[in-house]
């Protein structure tokens, strides 16, 4: 399996819109360093067969898929409908054309309504041969359920996002899992065993919607994962700062990281 880390940044990206000279407002981040230049966060996971499955359409997509030399995608997965991860949904009628048909898309009820309201003509039947508009099949998920995704066996799990929930991923040893602010019990049994976690953790100090860098390093320590990797990074974690500090086994992302994993 195979795991490219499209996009590590916050809502807003790193730098933010702005700065004193208009090329962006970094924070903390040091603007030399190419790993703090950080676009939304996604990642795509290639199976063994070779399939690929997105995770979420960020407003980046586009230029995220030509960055990461992504040829095609055989079906889209949605953590949930916050804008930084659906608004890149356009650009998926490129890749209906590459496909040659409607791609397969799975969310819960809650994110497919609100996908089904604001891009209500992506889930309008195909009207072949051509591909003016995106167009997704829709299919419910619920946590606790393993589906297959791109011929991929992927179990679902809740996550708290504060004022909403979101859905995390596990495929074989790998999970993957941005937007949250605390897990439950049954979360952490679904995620018992795993080899390589990406994480979200969007700043270091305690957040009210995500989770601040000393409760994912408490959840790490629980599950004790090979291989912690942490995205969805705002403008305080510093790329150079974090690979000082973290500890052994965690480690910050960076747009186009790429992972290997058996399976």
């Amino acid at each position: 399996m195979r795991v490219t880390v499209l996009g590590c940044g916050g809502s807003a990206g790193v730098p933010l819109i702005g700065g004193a000279d208009g090329h962006g407002e970094w924070g903390v981040c040091d603007p030399r360093e190419a790993r703090n230049r950080r676009s939304r966060a996604s990642i795509l996971v290639q199976g063994r067969a070779g399939q690929r499955l997105l995770v979420d359409t960020s407003p980046d997509l586009r230029s995220q898929l030509l960055r990461c030399g992504v040829p095609q995608v055989d079906a889209i997965v949605f953590t949930h409908a916050h804008a930084d991860h659906v608004t890149g949904l356009d650009d998926v009628r490129i890749l209906n054309r590459i496909a040659r048909r409607p791609l397969e898309a799975f969310a819960d009820a809650a994110t497919l309504e609100e996908l089904t309201r604001r891009f209500d003509y992506a889930f309008r039947p195909w009207q072949p041969p051509s591909f003016f508009r995106p167009v997704l099949t829709q299919h419910q998920v619920a946590p606790g359920q393993t589906m297959e995704m791109a011929g991929m066996d992927v179990t679902v799990l809740d996550q708290d996002h504060g004022f909403v929930h979101t859905i995390g991923l596990r495929i074989g040893d790998f999970a993957y899992s941005t937007d949250v602010v605390a897990l439950d019990d049954t979360a952490f049994s679904t995620l018992a065993g795993i080899d390589t976690w990406v994480i979200s953790c969007f700043q270091r100090a305690p957040h009210p919607t995500h989770a601040g860098l000393d409760r994912v390093l408490e959840w790490v320590a629980r599950l004790a994962p090979r291989r912690a990797v942490l995205t969805h990074m705002g403008t305080d974690m510093d790329w150079a700062w974090l690979q000082a500090n973290l500890p052994p086994g965690v480690e910050p992302a960076e747009d186009g990281m790429v992972l290997e994993l058996p399976g």
